[in-house]
């Protein structure tokens, strides 16, 4: 196993506290903790009563924490609490969110990695892995110290300790898939995702691949959804959920944007917007919801409201894996765009045209056909006439041409 930092060649003189580890103490690591409390067997299905979720942070900016603790379907609290049927409880172990700080934090970093937990454990890593071998004298991202030599141990280092004997590895946010925007180009620090340092022939105990959870930040619901089929899987009550080439949940990142952005209708007309606050379609100002894969357009960010195109925004590409290189300049028409815009004017202008005719027609009842509106709100005469009337009455007979007749 790698050793990422040195040991340094001066102690402090000052002496180390010693670590808390009465069970019975709640500054004690939650892995001596979880084991005092009372098992609710009566609400559990399938053979597993708790599991430990260790939120690990590389190069981050702590959005993909704030979207979970967003999440509402389930809630967090709700796995923390055990409350959510059929679904062990979650032991949580996360820098902000634990009870237990310093030594007794890191205790259960070392405790998972040396197989003296009582419960299967998954990982979540949030951020950017920053290649310490790229770090020099010093280190990228440090969390605690080898009691015995005062060596810092490295965020990096933690997850080659815990991920063989991980359940599942969830890569979460963009950053921790493919690397982000700290792994962008000429940056000083080699950074990559999760999948990129682990390897193609990463297996966790339960022989699954990295499971990668893009979006910067991501939706909460989709990171709280993946962890509880995980979950559900783990516990024998459902099958392995189905995930596509690139370890992504199938189910929540196969569509692109555009086929569910309300916006969409307007592109297939030929309508753009040509500047923020409308409320055409915003390709020609620089969105790629054509050719991204997300679902934040029909789900919302949180709890099934907002979200980048609902809000006017466009749509930069940051769940997938070229981002933000290969979408940059970001708000600029994309070159590739060009031939779909101009066919959508070309062909649009027709569909406006024809949806407009149909539309007025079935705007009418049966009765106003041979007579005018009776509402007083109308401004003009809109009983049809001349060419327009030929085509309804045409239209109607191609309609109706097979009622009665066998099918």
């Amino acid at each position: 196993m790698a050793e990422y930092t040195k040991v340094p060649e001066a102690h402090s003189d000052i002496p180390q506290m010693p670590l808390t580890l009465d069970p019975a103490d709640p500054l004690a690591p939650i892995g001596l903790r979880s084991r005092l409390n009372p098992k609710r067997e009566e609400i559990y299905q399938g053979p597993l009563e708790k599991v430990y979720l260790f939120w690990l942070v590389g190069a981050s900016c702590d959005g993909c924490t704030i979207a979970v603790t967003g999440a509402t379907h389930p809630r967090l609290e709700d796995l923390m609490l055990g409350k959510v049927p059929g679904l062990p409880r979650v032991e949580l172990i996360h820098t902000v969110v634990s009870v237990e700080s310093g030594a007794e934090w890191t205790e259960n970093l070392r405790m998972a990695a040396a197989g003296e937990l009582d419960a299967p454990y998954l990982i979540c890593w949030e951020g950017s892995i920053m290649d310490e071998t790229f770090s020099g004298d010093g280190h990228w991202m440090g969390l605690g110290e080898d009691r015995e030599t005062g060596r810092q141990i490295t965020s990096l280092e933690w997850l080659d300790r815990m991920a063989p004997g991980a359940a599942a590895v969830l890569a979460i946010g963009t950053c921790a898939t493919w690397g982000g925007i700290p792994a962008a180009a000429n940056n000083p620090t080699n950074a990559m995702g999760v999948m990129d340092h682990l390897g193609k022939d990463f297996r966790s105990t339960l022989g699954l691949p990295v499971i990668n959870i893009p979006g910067c930040s991501p939706i909460g619901d989709n990171i709280i959804e993946t962890a509880a089929a995980a979950l559900l899987f783990l516990n024998g009550l459902a099958p392995l959920p189905e995930f596509d080439e690139l370890g992504r949940p199938a189910w929540l990142f196969t569509d692109t944007v555009h086929r569910h952005c309300p916006r969409a209708g307007y592109y297939e007309e030929g309508v753009f917007a040509d500047e923020y606050g409308g409320k055409e379609c915003l390709v020609e100002l620089g969105c790629w919801g054509p050719v991204v894969q997300c679902n934040i357009a029909d789900r919302g960010i949180i709890d099934g409201h907002g979200g980048c195109m609902n809000m006017g925004g466009i749509c930069i590409g940051c769940t997938m894996p070229g981002f933000p290189d290969k979408f940059t300049p970001f708000y600029t028409v994309a070159p590739g765009s060009f031939v779909s815009l101009f066919s959508s004017r070309y062909t649009g202008q027709f569909i406006r045209r024809f949806r407009n005719l149909s539309r007025r027609d079935k705007n009418r009842s049966a009765r106003w056909d041979s007579s005018d509106s009776p509402s007083g709100w109308a401004r003009h005469r809109k009983q049809p006439l001349g060419a327009e009337r030929a085509i309804h009455r045409l239209y109607s007979k191609v309609q109706h041409s097979k009622e009665g007749s066998s099918r």
